[in-house]
């Protein structure tokens, strides 16, 4: 087996440290919760010592099973994020295709962030099927990761349980080796924190352009496309004595994509 990283602990040094975690509440040193973290999955070299922690939330931390409590929500945050940029992306190119509920193209031409009032309006019943849906994962979710909430399991994960770790794996990719699933779990959290940032912009960029995130990039990629390797071409085919004429730059239009009269914005 080829040496592994550095930022990789041993896997028996990574339960030794595990089994520090305690099921009570009794607040640990900042040393014991940085000795826990730096056996977690999701770091690498940085500045701050192989663990990303600019705002120094590992000294806000009471104990151990609070980190775990923080990576858990790291995690499932991190793969909404992932599932959601995805289906921005998807659902705004295909709202024209007879899938995804939208057989009768009800939400045609509404950015994501309104394609949710858009099906409402034209699918009473979403909300109730995606709620009851919801409640049942999490449901799961609860019922695999969390200790019974009694005094001294109350909000806390339980002592066996990894974050993230829900045994959900029906096509059969984890890994047997634990370096390489901690290796791979890192590569989860990493594209997740990538997501959440990348989800944070499309919605921040939907509400104040209005526009769909493919048409938007496309405005402006053609006018840089235009100004920046068009015009450059024929300006010097211009200054040769050649005479072509200059391509104008594309006006983006100040009004945004139509937002059908039924969605309340």
């Amino acid at each position: 087996m080829p040496p592994q990283p550095t930022f990789f602990a041993p896997a028996a040094a990574r339960r030794a440290v595990a089994a520090k975690a305690v099921a009570s509440n009794a607040t640990q040193s900042e040393a014991e919760i940085r000795d826990y973290v730096m056996t977690m999955p999701g770091r690498g070299p940085t500045p701050e010592g192989n663990v990303f922690d600019p705002i120094n939330m590992i000294s806000k931390c009471r104990n151990i099973n609070e980190m775990k409590r923080w990576r858990e929500s790291e995690l499932i945050h991190s793969r909404v994020a992932m599932l959601a940029a995805l289906g921005f992306v998807v659902g705004e190119q295909l709202e024209d295709f007879p899938v995804f509920l939208n057989f009768d193209g009800g939400i045609a031409g509404v950015p994501a962030i309104y394609q949710f009032q858009a099906v409402e309006l034209t699918r009473p019943w979403f909300w109730e099927t995606l709620v009851v849906a919801i409640g049942l994962v999490e449901s799961f979710r609860v019922a695999t990761s969390w200790a019974p909430p009694n005094s001294t399991g109350f909000n806390n994960l339980k002592d066996d349980y990894t974050p993230g770790d829900l045994g959900f794996d029906p096509l059969g990719l984890k890994p047997d080796d634990e370096e390489e699933l901690k290796e791979l779990q890192t590569k989860e959290l990493n594209n997740g924190r990538l997501a959440m940032i990348g989800i944070a912009g499309f919605v921040a960029q939907e509400l104040v352009v209005k526009r769909e995130i493919f048409e938007h990039l496309l405005y402006y990629l053609e006018d840089d496309i235009i100004a920046d390797v068009i015009d450059p071409v024929e300006q010097s085919l211009r200054n040769g004595g050649v005479d072509v004429p200059i391509t104008p730059l594309v006006p983006i239009p100040d009004v945004p994509v139509t937002i059908p009269s039924n969605v309340n914005l």
